[in-house]
């Protein structure tokens, strides 16, 4: 890869793994902790790229060209000085301010302002007063970050002034200004992080590729061919060379953001053109700081705000559980390996009862991944994989009595008795119930039906409408009136809109988790034809979702199954040879008495 001439070295995986080794503090910090400003070495604590005794030189080098005594900012000079000896600063300082003179001339006409204007990102820092005053256009967008419009001159980037404005015109202006930021042309790279978070990194040698982070949906749709997820992105532009975003759709946005972080403080502090140390969250076509700076001890922290931290736990969540689909999930398991990890963890339960979710998780890993290979559920060691699993779901929430859990002919462990102690597990809980029922075992359901909603309310990763389908099954379960289960399913498709959801993506919201859903509308109302059509729909849905991915949950829509377990039981007509759909299960020629 070709260095960026005027800028650091790209967000590379070589380079995010050298910049990932610096604490997320300023270097200025290091200042703080050592009293003698004046001694060589010592980083200046404005100009932290350049010694003290060195910005002393620098600004009494700048001190006659700053007219009238008026504040200059010296950051990008510094970083060019510190790039070369110390003897030749004046000329290099010179030639700086004269091209700001250059540059600052102005009189331009309102054609060659339209030729040349562009949307700029700049820092809050390098504004003064004075300056502030001429821009009564510009905006603060983000901590850190001031929104202007820049011409590119022959020599040198000037800001324009109100008095520019005007002569072009504000709309034609920012018309013009977007048009020609989105025509820079940029280098892009995908770096992937540890096999996990994937991040993207957009370099140039323009001064204006940072500013892109306006505009970044536009961005990310011309470099990849895909706008940005609703959830947005997480972004740095460090400087005006450079930016990287990590599209948030998985549980890797733990790691992105702290991946970032180290590379943007990194970038930043190197330069030159720095811009923003701070990692920012751009949504719905705005950006907000996730970075927050304390400036008495100049050290820096992360903190999401709650609506993107609950975005974050509900991603890990429903990634941690194989439910998304994603480069973590794309390849199938080892059946052998995972055969035995589960009977290990069931085998550990009599010292660590506190791993039962952890087994239970791994069991249906098991069972929707020996449907690759056995699609129908027409083989034994199959149906022992989801009879174990339908036993670990009901032992999870509803306790069980010491139990076998057969997991091949030659492979049985001994569940031992467990207490119940439901945990806070929404979806686990419905992974449960729908096992019980495709598996026919209605003692179970009941039990599972008793479980405390308040206990399940306490689980923060899910939206609210996985709490009100809950609601729903548990009254429809339970027998209640049917004016009851209509009122709780009405509020699970009211919580579910795209508009309310917060937890979990779009997509899998509307392509996997609300289609049982969905069915269990066409179930209560016993419309046969209606039901074989959504069916057949959600099952398309889920075919659409997963792709070509090789993940257990991408085998079976489980859901979906539960659902149609539940009509072809009332006498619906349901055709068994649809994919994700085991026959066998959902005509019971397979199912089994279990024990317990």
């Amino acid at each position: 890869m070709v260095a960026v001439a005027r800028g650091p070295v790209p967000l590379t995986a070589r380079s995010l793994s050298t910049a990932a080794t610096f604490p997320l503090r300023s270097r200025v910090e290091r200042v703080n902790r050592n009293d003698d400003l004046d001694a060589p070495g010592t980083p200046d604590p404005e100009l932290a790229m350049l010694t003290a005794v060195q910005a002393k030189r620098l600004r009494a080098l700048a001190a006659p060209y700053v007219e009238g005594g008026h504040h200059s900012p010296l950051h990008n000079l510094a970083h060019l000085c510190r790039r070369v000896p110390e003897d030749r600063w004046p000329a290099l300082v010179e030639s700086h301010f004269a091209n700001l003179r250059q540059a600052s001339r102005g009189g331009e006409s309102a054609a060659e302002l339209l030729a040349g204007v562009y949307a700029r990102l700049l820092p809050v820092d390098s504004f003064n007063a004075e300056l502030a005053g001429a821009l009564s256009y510009a905006r603060v967008v983000a901590d850190g970050l001031v929104f202007a419009y820049a011409l590119d001159g022959p020599t040198a980037v000037r800001i324009l002034t109100d008095v520019d404005v005007n002569r072009a015109g504000l709309e034609e202006l920012g018309q013009a200004a977007f048009a020609n930021l989105m025509g820079v042309p940029v280098e892009h790279e995908e770096v992937a992080i540890e096999g996990r978070a994937l991040l993207h990194s957009v370099y140039g040698d323009s001064p204006f590729v940072a500013s892109k982070a306006l505009f970044l949906s536009e961005l990310a749709q011309q470099v990849t061919g895909e706008p940005l997820p609703k959830a947005g992105a997480l972004v740095v532009v460090p400087t005006r060379h450079l930016l990287a975003y990590h599209p948030i759709v998985d549980g890797s946005v733990a790691d992105a953001i702290n991946d970032l972080a180290a590379y943007a403080l990194g970038a930043y502090e190197d330069g030159p053109g720095a811009l923003s140390p701070r990692v920012y969250w751009w949504h719905q076509g705005g950006l907000q700081s996730l970075t927050v700076i304390d400036h008495a001890t100049r050290t820096f922290s992360l903190q999401p705000p709650p609506e993107l931290l609950g975005l974050m736990k509900g991603l890990v969540r429903l990634d941690q559980a194989g439910r998304l689909a994603s480069r973590a999930t794309a390849k199938a398991p080892d059946i052998g390996a995972l055969t035995h990890s589960t009977a290990e963890s069931i085998a550990r339960l009599a010292q660590d009862p506190a791993g039962l979710s952890g087994a239970f998780a791994t069991a249906v890993q098991l069972c929707q991944a020996h449907c690759a290979p056995d699609p129908r559920v027409a083989h034994i060691d199959t149906w022992d994989a989801w009879a174990t699993a339908t036993q670990l779901g009901s032992a999870l929430f509803t306790g069980a009595r010491p139990q076998q859990c057969r997991l091949g002919e030659d492979l049985v462990a001994q569940l031992p008795a467990i207490e119940a102690e439901p945990p806070a597990d929404a979806r686990a809980w419905l992974d449960a119930f729908y096992l019980s029922v495709i598996c026919r075992q209605h003692d179970r359901a009941d039990r599972l039906c008793r479980t405390p909603l308040e206990v399940l309310r306490q689980d923060d990763s899910v939206d609210e409408y996985v709490l009100h389908w809950i609601d729903t099954l548990q009254t429809y379960w339970s027998k209640r009136p049917m004016d009851d289960v209509v009122q709780k399913l009405l509020a699970t498709m009211k919580t579910s809109a795209p508009d309310v959801i917060t937890r979990a993506p779009k997509d899998f919201v509307d392509l996997i988790d609300y289609q049982p859903a969905a069915l269990f509308h066409r179930l209560i109302t016993r419309e046969h034809d209606l039901f074989a059509e959504a069916l057949h729909r959600s099952l398309e849905h889920h075919g659409s979702y997963w792709g070509d991915s090789a993940a257990p949950r991408s085998q079976v829509a489980l859901g979906p199954l539960a659902m149609a377990s539940l009509a072809y039981d009332h006498g619906f007509p349901i055709d068994p040879h649809q994919p994700h759909l085991p026959a066998y299960l959902l005509n019971r020629e397979r199912i089994e008495e279990l024990p317990g």
